[in-house]
């Protein structure tokens, strides 16, 4: 610990913590210097040491429980390798995909809710249909070593989706994409689309997120040989579970 720093401001005492997690000295899942601790070392009022430590939380460095110490935040990542996992020969031999992200644990899948709607405005546009075409949504959260890492949203078209095992609770081995392929439909083709922002309330609460976890919106859509989207899957994703990694032939 540093001595007395007479007079030092928050911003700069969370730059002398911040060093110290960057440079391992204070590592993943270790104690962080208490309230009391700064005001002792530095010889700032407690405002001053809230503030600091709170900075580091806003930024995602650290986690707190009610009741127990500040510590540095643990980073357990789920890495997302998209070329293999959405290869056709996962899906479509029956594999999850899940098995190619995470090879010792299997998510359990949660809040499955399966539906027909009238499809809104932004999914009509990436289905290529007109606002109130009728689709099938299906949404459900992904929950990992007991953390909610993912929320999914899928649209597909009625047409297609209805009546068949993608319009049950349980779509079987392959998920969505394998039965796709039974009907016809199958994926030739994805894209995706990232983008990142902080949670708002409900994405907070679905992923039991710390405070500063910005999410990762990953829009995905799946095209079958002749152009027609087959489906448009919303996902929200936990930042500090996830690196996305892509694969991209030269």
């Amino acid at each position: 610990m540093t001595g007395k720093k007479r007079g030092i401001g928050y911003e700069a005492i969370a730059d002398v913590l911040r060093a110290r997690i960057a440079s391992g000295d204070l590592a993943p899942g270790e104690k962080v210097p208490s309230e009391n601790e700064i005001m002792e070392s530095y010889g700032v009022g407690r405002d001053t040491a809230y503030k600091a430590l709170q900075l580091l939380r806003d930024e995602g460095l650290t986690e707190s429980r009610r009741g127990a110490p500040t510590r540095v935040r643990k980073f357990h990542p789920i890495r997302r390798p998209a070329s293999k996992r959405l290869a056709s020969e996962v899906w479509g031999s029956g594999t999850s995909m899940w098995d190619i992200d995470v090879r010792d644990e299997r998510p359990e899948v949660v809040d499955v809710e399966v539906g027909r709607i009238e499809a809104p405005s932004r999914v009509a546009a990436a289905l290529g249909v007109t606002r109130g075409t009728p689709v099938i949504r299906r949404s459900r959260r992904y929950v990992l070593s007991g953390k909610p890492v993912l929320v999914a949203v899928s649209y597909l078209p009625a047409d297609i989706a209805d009546g068949t095992r993608i319009a049950e609770v349980d779509t079987g081995e392959g998920g969505i994409y394998a039965r796709l392929k039974e009907l016809g439909h199958g994926p030739a083709r994805f894209t995706e689309e990232v983008r990142v922002r902080m949670p708002n309330k409900d994405e907070k609460a679905q992923l039991n997120l710390e405070r500063g976890t910005p999410v990762i919106l990953l829009v995905r859509t799946a095209l079958e040989g002749s152009g027609r989207v087959v489906e448009v899957n919303e996902m929200v994703l936990d930042s500090a579970n996830y690196i996305l990694d892509y694969e991209i032939p030269a």
